[in-house]
């Protein structure tokens, strides 16, 4: 069994898409992040950075793993599944999912920040980000023009980026340039472990489209980290 600790972001998303893909049995802890629950000592002891996700493998004599990313691979390693064992193979896999971590990950994150949270609109900013997500898009695109996925089969890799690029027009970029990226989101979107996994603590996409409240809900609630120091719970 493993103990998921989540909130409905993209990076939360990450592992329990990964999750489900996997067959995994999971329970899920849903943390909080306005009220600071991503701070308490306890939570602490498990990620020492003060983020989520975070996931505890009871199997595995209450092993704890931090970091998105670190996760994915923990999770591929361990089932066999979503990642080659060979080494070109698991390095390509690798390679795309660094990408996410360091390119995709941060730059529409900033987006979101100065684009959605930043209490004051500094468009030179925004610019920039959103500039820099959309060119990371194009990077995407081009390698989905001759290929069905990142790397390979589907992997942990597809699963990283789709989790953070389905979100494009929170961060106020348009994909509509890109037809090999919009047939890949679609594609992942269609899975039903996909589906399920970013529903996961809540039903993010069915709250905001719900009611105009309900994105003036969480566009407060990421200026209120933003505040707090905490724009990337």
């Amino acid at each position: 069994m493993i103990d998921l600790y989540t909130a409905p972001t993209p990076n939360g998303w990450k592992a329990s898409v990964a999750l489900e893909e996997l067959g995994l049995p999971y329970e899920v802890h849903a943390i909080d992040l306005l009220s600071g629950a991503q701070r308490a000592p306890d939570y602490l002891a498990i990620n020492p950075n003060g983020r989520i996700p975070a996931i505890v493998d009871r199997d595995a004599g209450d092993f704890a793993v931090f970091e998105s990313g670190a996760i994915l691979m923990y999770l591929a390693e361990k089932t066999g599944q979503l990642m080659p064992t060979d080494a070109k193979g698991r390095s390509l896999v690798i390679q795309w999912l660094m990408f996410q971590m360091g390119g995709v990950g941060p730059m529409m994150g900033q987006a979101n920040v100065f684009h959605r949270y930043f209490p004051e609109k500094i468009q030179v900013v925004i610019d920039r980000y959103q500039a820099e997500s959309g060119r990371l898009f194009g990077v995407l695109d081009a390698r989905l023009a001759d290929h069905e996925w990142l790397a390979g089969d589907y992997s942990i890799a597809d699963i990283a980026n789709w989790c953070w690029v389905r979100t494009h027009k929170w961060s106020g970029v348009d994909i509509t340039p890109y037809a090999h990226l919009q047939r890949w989101v679609a594609a992942i979107a269609a899975r039903p472990a996909a589906d399920k996994g970013i529903k996961t603590p809540i039903d993010l996409d069915a709250l905001m489209a719900a009611t105009r409240d309900g994105r003036e809900t969480f566009a407060k609630g990421g200026q209120t980290l933003v505040n707090m120091g905490r724009p990337e719970a």
